[in-house]
């Protein structure tokens, strides 16, 4: 196991004296070449916990142990097997190149200046950058900007990378090629990535796992298709070849079904044997897709989150 994360707990006292329990009993675990979403609402804990895996807040209770390292007794052996790119924090100087950028935290890490330049423009290669290499971070875009920033963090090649809201902002073009990023240094790579994010659509892209914190607890923890299947329910999605009679739009409207365009339906249906029934009677009707409708992950996250999902769930 890459990272341990046991029972940690944070807490703040406020002007008044008191106490804020900001993150409560946090547990969570990753492998080497996994992606884990690390979900919440705003002010749910999320952001104290990354920064107490990092080593950069000092947790109240509980222990991380990054490939076997505990942070509470081999801080330094521990922290040299991350790296991390904290969303509102300075991660790049700007009037520095990628390259001088690279160096420098290189150097931070005691990595030599001649290996951190060549791991540099190996890693500006990787994510299309070579050519702006040499010009001023100020100069770059913003998603240029977050590649850079990915880079140095891993130029001293971490096992685990944390990243913090790696899309926010970003245009269509450079999320893209940011998540290209991330899906090959973890199933080519092998690194193990823990993603924070609001974007419920890239963590439902990238992550086999999800966690899900809510005032600070866990409330939800699993594999990312088996959360999604656990709320799906009994819907079935038919999209078909060619349109239908008035007898069978009327079967199906009966069963109230709900149309998308004149060649996609989603209707509820309670048994298999349903499910054979609505078939036979699209006959002689062409078939292209019929499969159960699985739950996006937003609609996962709202209903936990906001609705009646129960505090410690695991599927």
């Amino acid at each position: 196991m890459l990272l341990e994360v046991e029972a940690v707990r944070k807490s703040y006292r406020r002007r008044g004296g008191a106490e804020v329990l900001a993150v409560r009993d946090v547990s969570l675990q990753l492998s080497a070449g996994r992606i884990l979403a690390f979900l919440g609402p705003n002010g749910a804990g999320k952001t104290t916990t990354i920064k107490m895996i990092a080593g950069l807040v000092k947790m109240d209770a509980g222990d991380v142990r990054i490939a076997g390292h505990s942070l509470r007794t081999a801080g330094a052996s521990a922290r040299r097997q991350l790296g991390a790119v904290l969303e509102g924090s300075r991660n790049l100087y700007w009037r520095l190149t990628p390259v001088e950028n690279i160096e420098y935290w290189a150097g931070i890490r005691g990595v030599p200046r001649r290996e951190a330049r060549e791991r540099g423009l190996e890693l500006l290669r990787l994510c299309g950058l070579e050519e702006k290499a040499h010009q001023t971070v100020q100069q770059l875009s913003r998603g240029m900007q977050q590649l850079v920033a990915i880079c140095a963090a891993l130029v001293h090649r971490p096992n685990l990378l944390l990243l913090d809201e790696p899309t926010l902002g970003l245009d269509l073009d450079a999320a893209d090629r940011i998540q290209q990023l991330v899906e090959q240094l973890a199933r080519v790579n092998g690194v193990g990535i823990l993603l924070t994010t609001h974007q419920m659509e890239v963590a439902q892209r990238l992550s086999d796992e999800v966690v899900l914190i809510r005032e600070g607890a866990v409330i939800l923890h699993g594999p990312t298709d088996v959360v999604r299947e656990r709320l799906s329910g009994d819907a079935y999605v038919f999209e078909l070849a060619g349109n239908l009679s008035a007898e069978q739009r009327a079967y199906l409207a009966k069963r109230d079904a709900e149309f998308d365009g004149s060649l996609a339906f989603r209707v509820v249906l309670s048994s298999p044997g349903d499910f054979y029934e609505v078939i036979a009677r699209l006959q002689p009707c062409p078939i292209v897709r019929a499969s159960r409708d699985t739950a996006d992950l937003g609609a996962v996250f709202r209903h936990y989150v906001h609705g009646d999902g129960n505090e410690g769930a695991q599927p």
